[in-house]
């Protein structure tokens, strides 16, 4: 290791974070924010749940994140003010009032939490490109574990995972006098790209 390395590993050290080279062995990449995706499956309930179309779909994209493929480390930002639901079958009205009630004090509460945050504490190997992830997910001022399955596909990482949102301290949404709300259990699926090249990041 060169003169150079060790002085940047030291000062990062003494400054209370991780810098890593470019050509560190650590590939650190940045997560590809525009040809990510995050969406929510939402089980419907109330009167309507035995028609057609079980789950609302609601779009929550990824603003920033890294991925540590050296480390097996993990972390990502949602902007929780761009969340939208997408449900093509509910009328437009409808929709309007399950976005403005996702996005208000009752749910996501965006003016106080702008933001959703995942941090990994560990991966393991599953099976062949398969991985588990444990880590922490913040989401409504609540900090709470989570476990998410990980298949990973020729630089793409796609997954699952469920978690129920009183958890968070969130309650269902129920708007239309009750005929149109949602079971409290969410599922979320993803398919995260990173960018092509590495990049040196600072790991707090």
């Amino acid at each position: 290791m060169s003169t150079n390395t060790l002085l940047i590993l030291g000062f990062a050290v003494v400054s209370g974070f991780i810098c890593i080279p470019v050509n560190s062995l650590s590939q650190i990449r940045a997560i590809d924010s525009e040809h990510s995706k995050l969406r929510v499956h939402v089980s419907k309930a109330g009167m309507f749940s035995a028609f057609g179309g079980d789950n609302h779909e609601v779009e929550a994209p990824i603003s920033d994140g890294v991925i540590d493929e050296g480390a097996h480390r993990v972390k990502f930002a949602i902007d929780s003010r761009r969340v939208k639901v997408l449900d093509p079958q509910l009328s437009a009205d409808n929709r309007q009032q399950v976005q403005e009630r996702m996005l208000g004090s009752d749910v996501l509460d965006v003016t106080r939490f702008p933001q959703i945050k995942f941090e990994s504490t560990s991966v393991e190997q599953s099976g062949p490109g398969r991985l588990l992830v444990r880590g922490q997910l913040s989401l409504h001022g609540v900090t709470r574990p989570v476990v998410v399955n990980v298949q990973t596909e020729n630089g793409h990482y796609v997954g699952t995972t469920t978690f129920k949102q009183r958890e968070f301290g969130i309650t269902p949404v129920s708007v239309a006098g009750g005929t149109v709300k949602v079971k409290d259990e969410l599922k979320i699926d993803f398919d995260v790209r990173t960018s092509t090249q590495a990049a040196a990041i600072m790991w707090k």
